[in-house]
């Protein structure tokens, strides 16, 4: 007589999480790493009746599927310490392990945007080094790792944070104009820091770039709009506060007038 297969939680909640990951992948509205929350959150204990061993199994196992998604909510754990011990050694592991598989996956695909901030976090530990890992410091490879993210990908976070290395003696050279470039890029995706930080230098003015208060204040309204409610509120809210304090009348009242009328472009960001 032949034996019905074994069935065991960790099974069940293995197939529960390749399921999200298929059912995410045509919402477009929806990116990879939100997709991943929705996995955590299917699987949570509280909520599924999963328990920490099993979501844990079911992870590693999609992972070993090659799953990015599940590999990107395993470094996250690991980084954070989620349910997991901190373990910067094994969370460095799982974001490599996405960023060398994924390096040339389309641009613009279903998982790009967890292929690109897996570079970004890549960036950020060869900037410190790993050395649970073995991993030395090495900031050339940092920044070559941003600017993957940056330019195949075009992610706005690597593009915002080139945008910083620019500003920064020890960064790419300190260059304001090429800064601005790279801010411009990511601001226009809705990233609401570069667009304060970019808001800010055409206020200001800045080597090579002549102070522009109409359109910095803009930027500056802007990114207040995109970051309230956020843990950079109050860095934005201290940037649109100081420009307004010295800004002309006139000015104040053309820039929230542009700013409400470009506002609708960001919607979907």
């Amino acid at each position: 007589m032949r034996k019905a297969p074994a069935f065991s939680l960790a099974s069940a909640a293995t197939g529960i999480a390749m399921s999200i990951l298929l059912m995410a992948a045509p919402v477009q509205a929806q990116t990879a790493a939100d997709a991943a929350l929705d996995l955590a959150n299917m699987l949570d204990g509280a909520g599924g009746g999963v328990s920490g061993d099993a979501y844990l199994s079911a992870l590693e196992n999609a992972a070993a599927a090659g799953q990015p998604m599940a590999m990107w909510q395993l470094g996250t754990m690991y980084e954070n310490g989620e349910g997991v011990a901190k373990d910067p050694a094994k969370a460095f592991g799982y974001f490599a392990q996405i960023a060398n598989q994924h390096a040339d996956a389309a641009p613009r695909g279903v998982e790009s945007d967890i292929v690109a901030q897996s570079f970004v976090k890549m960036g950020d530990y060869y900037r410190k080094g790993v050395p649970d890992a073995g991993i030395p410091a090495d900031v050339q490879r940092s920044h070559a790792l941003l600017l993957h993210a940056a330019t195949y990908f075009g992610d706005a976070d690597a593009q915002y944070r080139v945008g910083l290395l620019y500003l920064q003696d020890d960064g790419l050279g300190n260059s304001p104009l090429q800064s601005a470039r790279w801010l411009s890029l990511a601001a226009r995706k809705g990233h609401c820091l570069a667009q304060a930080r970019l808001g800010d230098m055409l206020f200001n003015g800045i080597e090579g770039i002549e102070a522009q208060p109409i359109e910095g204040l803009m930027w500056l309204n802007l990114s207040h709009d995109r970051c309230r409610g956020t843990s950079d509120q109050a860095q934005v809210d201290e940037l649109l506060n100081r420009a307004s304090s010295i800004a002309q009348p006139q000015d104040r009242a053309d820039a929230a007038a542009l700013a409400q009328s470009i506002a609708p472009q960001f919607a979907d960001f």
